[in-house]
């Protein structure tokens, strides 16, 4: 309202006059508003004539509408409640206490546990499986939580998220436990599940969704590949295990293998040894197309959410606890899913190629 004001005389706070000026700053006039965070004293400067009408305060209003959302799209956007004290008196000019910051984003809570509840879809034909580390502060200790995080695609194409968990570190036990989770809500079936390669998480998959195809993470299988290697000699290698990945037949591929296996095996026989190891899941990626392939051979529609997500949380070096992780992660999320408006790259394709490759299993 200060700026407002300077507009409207134009001139600057205590910027001395070049000549007689009509109009001046008058001091202010103390107004109480109600908001949905309790009541605020505002102090609304005036000027002599008064003729200044507030914007962001119309004359005759009672109450500050908004003010809780203002609140909640500051913490979602990964500021502390410190900056949010600082922000909230910049806008205002009235301080807020810890307190009510904390009591206005614990009204979140209740949205966050029926999310997570909600029903889901019979089918999404495509399931993408992710973590992301955290420090969680517990038992007056720090300590480096795994966030689990579950993207589907639906029939429609579009992306949702279908719930995130919080455990003390990954495991394939925990990701069985998610994976029944997402069944008692609805879920029954998926026809890929792209998943980076943790050791077990696979058969935790196909456990509980027995007909779903389990597809390794390409772009996790070659990134962890190249911390074998030597960085001069890091683009060389790369090029090679390309070959494999892009293969057109799963016997192209077998072959591409060998031959790296020869080429770099005396120098890093641990590289062809993992891809063999996981073998049984990276050979479903050449049973398709080039347009389903492009959509399954990376979890990146999942490391686009994380990425996001890792700057919300940027500001929060440490987390009081799980709620706070869970209310500013489902704040975020909320912001991101706004974006989701459109089907996946070359959707259509994809949908017609499953309608013949699972139509026993494609929904009438």
């Amino acid at each position: 309202m200060q700026a407002e004001l300077s507009t409207h005389l134009g001139y600057e706070k205590n910027e001395r006059a070049e000549q007689a000026r009509p109009n001046h700053r008058n001091g202010y006039t103390q107004k109480t508003l109600k908001s949905d965070a309790g009541e605020i004293e505002l102090a609304i400067p005036r000027d002599r004539e008064g003729s200044y009408d507030p914007l962001l305060v119309k004359r005759g209003q009672t109450s500050l509408t908004g003010f809780t959302e203002k609140i909640l799209w500051l913490y979602a956007h990964g500021l502390s409640t410190r900056d949010i004290q600082t922000q909230i008196l910049d806008w205002y000019g009235v301080e807020v206490s810890p307190q009510l910051i904390s009591k206005v984003t614990e009204a979140v809570m209740d949205e966050v546990r029926q999310w997570q509840n909600r029903p889901l879809e019979e089918l999404y034909p495509i399931l993408y499986m992710d973590c992301l580390q955290l420090k969680v502060r517990e038992n007056q200790r720090v300590i480096n939580k795994a966030v689990y995080l579950a993207l589907g695609v639906t029939m429609e194409g579009h992306k949702e998220l279908l719930g995130m968990w919080i455990s003390e570190s990954e495991g394939a036990k925990f990701w069985l436990a998610v994976c029944t989770q997402l069944r008692n809500r609805g879920m029954k079936d998926c026809y890929i599940a792209c998943v980076d390669g943790l050791t077990g998480f696979p058969e935790a998959i196909e456990t509980v969704f027995p007909q779903t195809q389990v597809q390794l993470c390409i772009v996790h299988l070659v990134r962890n590949s190249l911390k074998y290697v030597n960085y001069t000699q890091r683009a060389e290698g790369a090029k090679d295990l390309k070959a494999i990945d892009s293969a057109a037949t799963e016997a192209d591929a077998e072959f591409q293998l060998e031959l790296f296996a020869e080429k770099w095996d005396q120098a890093y026989p641990a590289i062809s040894k993992m891809w063999r190891t996981h073998w049984s899941h990276v050979v479903p990626l050449f049973s398709y197309p080039e347009e389903i392939r492009k959509v399954i051979y990376t979890t990146n529609a999942l490391e686009s959410v994380n990425m996001t997500l890792r700057k919300v949380t940027r500001n929060y070096r440490i987390f009081p606890s799980d709620d706070a992780v869970y209310k500013v992660l489902y704040l975020a999320i909320q912001n991101i899913t706004k974006k989701w408006s459109k089907p996946i790259f070359d959707w259509k394709a994809a949908f017609n190629y499953f309608s013949v490759a699972f139509a026993e299993r494609f929904p009438p």
